[in-house]
């Protein structure tokens, strides 16, 4: 699969990129991808969520009423999760979400949402760039040069560059990453995917190793 170079202007350099068919036109498999991307959510969670159950109440533990006759539900002492301010019942507890996840399946999923994205041909390559100091306006303007503006674009550079990253950081629909470092859920959450012309050798070297 070909593609078309463009620079930053949003011109055709007269030159194709190739896109590895063993990544970008597989058959892209569902269910691997929902692995990995749960995989990915439940690694970003904190697991600190935690509420008071009756016994770790502090409260006096009187009975407050009679057990029968009383014309309501049993309660027992103050701290009974039916009276306002009691014990919560099968509350969160700290918890680790973390899972684990083959590298094998890991590396499937990338190539299915790297694949999705060649299906619906939202994958952009421009030649190699980089900024001389952080400057918002200049990513924005490779936004509309690109005709992408006002979509989430997920730009991926062969390494990771400060200045680039900088100037796309307090833009809520654009994310700056590394080749290295781009994962299913990255991909599959932005609806138009950029990529450097060396990036691409760098999926290449990491998804087919």
């Amino acid at each position: 699969m070909e593609v078309n170079v463009l620079n930053i202007q949003g011109q055709e350099t007269g030159r194709k990129a190739v896109l590895n068919d063993a990544i970008y036109a597989i058959e892209p498999n569902d269910h691997v991808l929902y692995l990995d991307v749960k995989q990915y959510l439940g690694n970003q969670r904190q697991g600190t969520a935690k509420s008071k159950e009756r016994s770790e109440m502090s409260g006096s533990t009187r009975k407050l009423g009679r057990q029968k006759g009383g014309g309501g539900a049993r309660r027992g002492d103050i701290n009974s999760p039916v009276l306002v301010g009691g014990g919560r019942v099968f509350g969160p507890k700290p918890r680790d979400y973390r899972t684990k996840l083959n590298l094998k399946t890991k590396v499937l999923a990338r190539k299915s949402a790297l694949a999705y994205k060649a299906q619906e041909n939202n994958i952009i390559v421009v030649e190699d760039f980089t900024f001389d100091a952080p400057k918002t306006k200049d990513f924005l303007n490779i936004t509309k040069n690109l005709k992408i503006e006002g979509k989430k674009v997920l730009l991926v550079l062969p390494v990771e560059d400060k200045n680039v990253y900088l100037s796309a950081r307090n833009l809520k629909k654009a994310e700056v990453m590394g080749a290295a470092s781009i994962n299913a859920y990255k991909v599959m959450n932005a609806d138009v995917l950029v990529v450097c012309e060396k990036s691409l050798q760098t999926i290449d070297e990491i998804l087919t190793k």
